[in-house]
């Protein structure tokens, strides 16, 4: 395991550093910029930056320069992840278009999508929402029944999706859908579909969380139609690239996460410094400071994996399956540090946005941590897909 960046990839350090000070705005970094601003203005502003970042070129690091990316290693990849967490950088408005969608492009893509999707991709001109789930297909995602029958040159779709992040600001979304027939295998018969939002027939719902935002939503399809061009991957295909999409999703290095965590434990701790527990501070509870402790050993452990999958990502070793192991390690060690500041905090744990800048991102993250360890595959997923396709266990 190599515990160093090269010096190329710590010159890309200064160069996005020094363009960060230019171009990132000291009140941007600041949470309290963003508080008396709209959903609808802050996604705009987020939209803006970022596309201006994009044309600087940072943005598709490792992407291949023919498609608009930078070109650059995985270390340069995970130097990014952590210089926009240490920056307070606004979060990418494209997260799945970015992540999932255009790796999956890149691998499988018709060389008209390619050149299509991705450079809109890349500059926010096109934002994209995953369809995945339905109302009775949500970790079972094989129980999908969205219909999509072929007529003419295009497909009629209907049917619902639901937990779609990005719905309310979608412009297109990827979507699974049955084209065919299943009796052999419920995985068969299914095609992922690349459908235009703003259509008749495509309604968006917004869904609110308990932390108080709406950035799932859920989606109804409604005799809409869809170029039988736009599929991804074949026809009836679609299960094959679902998995391979979600391998992308799943990650590999996990040095951003454990960056943005690693801020977030040294938060946690000075609200244990700060809270009151029966006259003393709450960091003198010995149960709690072990709870502490316990979650900066995991925090560590993340770290040095993160750094073993990195290396291993730069002598271009394919993971493959392996990426369960990165979502299970840092799903449950963000949702576990999130239950220490719960424990830290008590019943106030549940109401976002209370006075304190910090404890009110505090929490919000924690609320959004019961969620991370069931998208992507669920922790129990994971922890089947490890056992069985990594460390060879029987089923």
């Amino acid at each position: 395991m190599d515990l160093a960046f090269t010096e190329a990839d710590e010159d890309f350090r200064k160069e996005l550093r020094t363009w960060l000070d230019a171009n990132l705005p000291q009140e941007m970094r600041r949470s309290e910029f963003w508080a008396d601003k709209s959903d609808a203005e802050q996604f705009q502003i987020r939209r803006d930056w970022e596309a201006g970042k994009a044309k600087a070129g940072f943005a598709g690091i490792q992407w291949p320069t023919e498609y608009g990316g930078r070109g650059g290693t995985p270390g340069m990849k995970a130097i990014y992840d952590q210089e926009m967490v240490l920056a307070n950088a606004p979060t990418t408005v494209n997260p799945l278009g970015l992540a999932f969608l255009a790796p999956t492009v890149m691998f499988l893509g018709t060389e008209e999508q390619k050149k299509t999707i991705i450079p809109e991709l890349l500059h926010n001109k096109t934002i994209w929402c995953q369809g995945f789930s339905e109302p009775g297909a949500g970790s079972d995602l094989a129980a999908l029944q969205m219909k999509a029958e072929k007529q003419g040159e295009e497909y009629v779709v209907n049917g619902q999706k639901i937990w779609t992040t990005n719905a309310m600001h979608g412009d297109k979304i990827f979507t699974l859908a049955r084209t065919g027939p299943s009796e052999a295998s419920r995985h068969a018969g299914i095609s992922m579909l690349l459908i235009d939002m703003h259509q008749p027939g495509v309604e968006a719902r917004p869904l609110k969380q308990m932390s108080g935002a709406s950035e799932f939503g859920e989606v109804f399809f409604t005799d809409a139609t869809c170029p039988i061009t736009e599929i991804l991957g074949g026809e009836n295909e679609g299960w094959k690239v679902a998995m391979l999409l979600l391998s992308f999703e799943r990650g590999s290095s996990a040095i951003g996460q454990y960056t943005e965590f690693r801020k977030m434990w040294d938060e946690v701790a000075r609200a244990a410094l700060s809270t009151d527990r029966d006259g003393e501070p709450a960091a003198k509870d010995p149960v709690l400071r072990q709870k502490l402790a316990e979650q900066l050993v995991d925090l560590e452990c993340l770290k040095y994996h993160s750094w073993h999958i990195l290396t291993s990502t730069s002598k271009g070793k394919d993971l493959g399956f392996e990426a369960s192991m990165t979502k299970l390690m840092w799903s449950e060690t963000f949702r576990n540090l999130s239950d220490v500041y719960s424990d830290v905090v008590g019943p106030q744990f549940q109401v976002a946005g209370r006075p304190g800048v910090s404890r009110g991102e505090l929490t919000t993250m924690a609320l959004w941590s019961r969620s991370c360890t069931i998208w992507g595959g669920s922790s129990q997923v994971q922890r089947t897909v490890v056992a069985e396709r990594v460390l060879g266990l029987p089923k």
